[in-house]
């Protein structure tokens, strides 16, 4: 290469020169000057990932508290067998609508889901016709307790008197799906 570039004129050695001063250039413009800021950018994402491994680790630690607390929300309540829980509903349902003065005038078939880990769902749509001051109190009353009823949907006219209000009603109650622990111990030993 040295005998090649001495046999060349100045004017030819300083084409060369330039030539692969620009070639030179072009290629760090091309390779590596998009590259500058990868390290700003690893940075970034070095933080990003020991801050998100420090979330993991205390959500790690706080295992053990949280199995206690499942635990213990497990054995709150009353727990009502799954062959009992739609009479159960209708029951709770129909006390407080005699204690509310609420009439029921029609009720649907009972619908139950299981999806949730820790629940059964029963869905009971009714349809029911009362003063505004009935209805609020019967409402209330299905969701104050233990019961765990709540109102889903909720659907109000007046009636053609203009005198009560007819509702078409979507109530939930959620129920237990495994009965707590010391329930289960006190079956086994009764068999």
């Amino acid at each position: 290469m040295k005998k090649y570039f001495a046999q060349l004129r100045p004017m030819e050695r300083r084409l060369v020169v330039g030539a692969a001063v620009t070639l030179f250039l072009v290629l760090n413009f091309v390779f590596v000057w998009p590259h500058f800021s990868d390290w700003g950018n690893l940075r970034g994402r070095l933080e990003d990932a020991r801050r998100k491994l420090k979330l993991y680790q205390t959500a790690i630690a706080q295992i053990p508290s949280y199995q206690a607390l499942v635990k213990n929300f497990e054995g709150e309540g009353q727990f009502v067998a799954p062959e009992d829980q739609a009479i159960n509903f209708m029951r709770t349902i129909q006390s407080q609508s005699a204690a509310s003065g609420v009439g029921i005038a029609n009720y649907s078939r009972s619908i139950m889901h299981t999806n949730d880990a820790f629940f059964i769902e029963q869905v009971q749509n009714i349809n029911v016709i009362a003063t505004d001051a009935q209805l609020v109190d019967f409402l209330y009353k299905l969701g104050s307790g233990a019961s765990m009823v709540r109102v889903r949907d909720l659907e109000l006219q007046p009636d053609p008197a203009r005198t009560h209000l007819t509702a078409n009603i979507r109530l939930v109650a959620s129920y237990q799906k495994n009965p707590p622990a010391n329930l289960k111990s006190a079956t086994a030993n009764a068999k």
